[in-house]
Formats: C-alpha cells, sequence, structure tokens
C-alpha cells in the first residue's frame, strides 16, 4: 500500500514513522514534509496541504492507496471530503465532523446536548457584552478565541484586567482574525488535564494511551499557551479509573 501523509510538521514525520513499520505499507510519501522528515530518508513532495487539487492529482498519478490527514486547517476546509468525491480513500473527520476541532461554541453546544460533562461557559460576539460578563463573575476565568489559533487562542486570566486585554487583542487588534469573530468565556477549572485520543469508525472507537501536554511557554507552567511545548505518556498521576470516567462520559456518548 502507498500512502500519502499531509502536513508538515512533527505529528506528521512521526505518522509517518510509524507507518513505514507496517507490513502492508511499501511506500509513504509527505506532502510538503519538512527537512528534518527527509533527513530521515522518508519521501517529500514540495504540495501545500492547503491546495486539495494538487494533492488529489499527485495521489491519482502516483497510484496512491490512501491519504492520513495530520493538520487542522486543511480537515476544516473539506480535504477528506474533496478525497473522498474523486475516490480516494482518505483518514480524518469530514469537513463537519472537523467543527468540533474548528469552533469551541460548536463543541460547546454539541457536549450540551450530549450530556458530555464540560466547564460552564456562555459564548460572544461583542467586546463589551463579554467586558460586562467578565466583570460581572471575576477571576480566575478563561478566554478561548472560537476559531483556530494555533494553540495560542486561549487565555487562562487569574485577574479581570488580564481577561479584559485577552478580550481587546480578540474583538480590537483582531489578533486571530475570523478565528476570533466570537469568542467563548469559560469558567476555570483546576486539576490535572491530560489527552485522551481514539480511532473512531461510526459507533466503534479505539483509545489510545493517554498522554499530558504542556501549553505554557516557560517553565514551571508559567506564561502564555502555546501549541504545545511538549507532552508524554504515560500519565502515572492519572488513575485507570478517571481514565475509563473519561471513556465512559466523553467518548461513549
Amino acid at each position: 500500500m502507498k500512502v500519502l501523509v499531509v502536513g508538515s510538521g512533527a505529528r506528521e514525520h512521526a505518522i509517518a514513522h510509524a507507518l513505514l513499520k507496517g507490513e502492508s505499507v511499501e511506500e509513504v510519501t509527505v506532502a510538503p514534509g519538512n527537512p528534518g522528515i527527509a533527513a530521515d530518508g522518508i519521501q517529500t513532495v514540495n504540495i501545500s496541504q492547503s491546495d486539495h487539487d494538487a494533492l488529489i492529482k499527485f495521489v491519482k498519478d502516483n497510484n496512491y492507496d490512501f491519504a492520513f490527514i495530520g493538520p487542522e486547517v486543511p480537515l476544516m476546509n473539506g480535504i477528506v471530503d474533496d478525497f473522498e468525491a474523486h475516490g480516494i480513500a482518505a483518514f480524518g473527520p469530514n469537513k463537519a465532523a472537523a467543527q468540533i476541532e474548528g469552533s469551541k461554541d460548536f463543541a460547546k453546544k454539541l457536549m450540551a446536548r450530549h450530556n458530555v460533562p464540560t466547564a460552564s461557559y456562555k459564548t460572544f460576539d461583542a467586546l463589551e457584552p463579554a467586558r460586562a460578563y467578565v466583570l460581572e463573575h471575576g477571576a480566575p476565568i478563561v478566554i478561548k478565541a472560537d476559531g483556530l489559533a494555533a494553540g495560542k487562542g486561549v487565555t487562562v486570566a487569574m485577574d479581570e484586567q488580564t481577561a479584559v486585554d485577552a478580550l481587546e487583542d480578540i474583538f480590537v487588534d483582531h489578533r486571530f482574525g475570523q478565528a476570533g469573530a466570537k469568542v467563548v468565556i469559560e469558567e476555570f477549572l483546576q486539576g490535572q488535564e491530560f489527552s485522551l485520543m481514539s480511532f473512531v469508525s461510526g459507533t466503534d472507537f479505539w483509545v489510545m494511551p493517554i498522554s499530558q501536554d504542556h501549553k505554557r511557554a516557560n517553565d514551571g507552567d508559567t506564561g502564555p499557551n502555546t501549541g504545545g511545548m511538549g507532552a508524554y505518556s504515560p500519565v502515572p498521576q492519572i488513575s485507570d479509573e478517571t481514565v475509563q470516567r473519561a471513556i465512559d462520559e466523553i467518548v461513549r456518548p
């Protein structure tokens, strides 16, 4: 089987490396890839992850069997839909399903409909009502740009001024562009964070080992959030009972 991996980050490097270990995989190419991927001896092709037509042509011209999509943006832009419309099997959510990642407001409403536990919240599309909500509820409080912001759209505000500054960054300075057209203001939760990811096919799912992502830019879990400074697995401080509860209450519904 010949596989095209779409993306240019460490995630796609790891995916390509894992695929090459598969007995059924004879060839893997990453588009566009990066110098680290190429230095590891993995084939790359200089096609932008946003150029769906060129990617489809490459797959067809070179008789690839399968596409594995890594990044969020092409998924949000319907790359899986486009591949499947041309008869190409692709791994990843379609455009409609990718809204869970692409809009925090959409995800929150989905959780509410299906009784999935989540922090209380309210969504705003203008500065003044959002500011009034912050001043009414006080800090700590969490400010989130609704759309994709490369992991930098969340501010955990420990005081009201930091929260208001974050709102002004989004609504006045338009720091995140269209991703900041709406803001989700969320209850501050304290405790250990962990990531539980699953492979999903219809109503079937297969959970992977949990990991813990560290987003803050500076040592000691300080500084602004980033797309991720590093992650590790396993996470011994999270009990098996907690993981099972997450599966039962969040994944299974």
